[in-house]
């Protein structure tokens, strides 16, 4: 796939991302709290990414128009990316579905930031150790009062979260490399 080809999916594909970028969150936040079928490792690399919705200090600040709230559509990809590597099965096929879909943008993702993707990688692994709104990963996922506070916080980021527009012009894929390049962590 040439690079105008990857753009041009990219382009076609993104207001999709942002468009169901609460729904996509909320999908994912029941398996965070599934101790007897989900394991431990998929639940803390989920919890990181979700709390990444809440940082205040993201890779795209939110209100860029445009590729906003983009970082955290490629943040939540990433980490179903990793979630399924575990093993998921026992899951349940409507939560673990969710998280498939996710995941299967991950080659797109990757496509798109080239060199880049490897620094995003690492970074969505370090959301593990990270925290926001004062919740550690570890927190979320050993805590019941922490845990509940997070499911409640990530439903209502869903509720009221609408998908900015995303124009599909060339200068927006461009911006989004420059910030990823400029912002994440060499």
């Amino acid at each position: 796939m040439t690079t105008s080809d990857v753009d041009a999916k990219c382009l076609e594909t993104f207001p999709n991302w942002l468009r169901t970028l609460g729904d996509d969150a909320e999908g994912l936040v029941d398996m965070i709290s599934d101790t007897q079928t989900v394991p431990d490792t998929a639940r803390r690399v989920l919890a990181g990414g979700l709390n990444y919705l809440f940082k205040s200090l993201d890779l795209i600040p939110d209100g860029i128009d445009d590729i906003g709230y983009l970082d955290d559509a490629f943040v939540l990809r990433v980490a179903c990316g990793h979630a399924t590597r575990e093993d998921l099965d026992k899951a349940g096929a409507e939560k673990g579905a969710a998280c498939m879909r996710l995941a299967n943008d991950v080659d797109l993702i990757e496509k798109f930031l080239g060199k880049d993707y490897s620094r995003l990688d690492a970074y969505v692994v370090g959301l593990r150790r990270g925290a926001a709104r004062g919740r550690s990963v570890d927190d979320i996922v050993t805590n019941p009062t922490v845990l509940s506070e997070f499911i409640a916080d990530v439903r209502g980021f869903a509720r009221g979260y609408q998908g900015p527009t995303f124009s599909r012009e060339q200068k927006n894929l461009i911006k989004l490399r420059a910030f990823f390049d400029a912002k994440l962590p060499r």
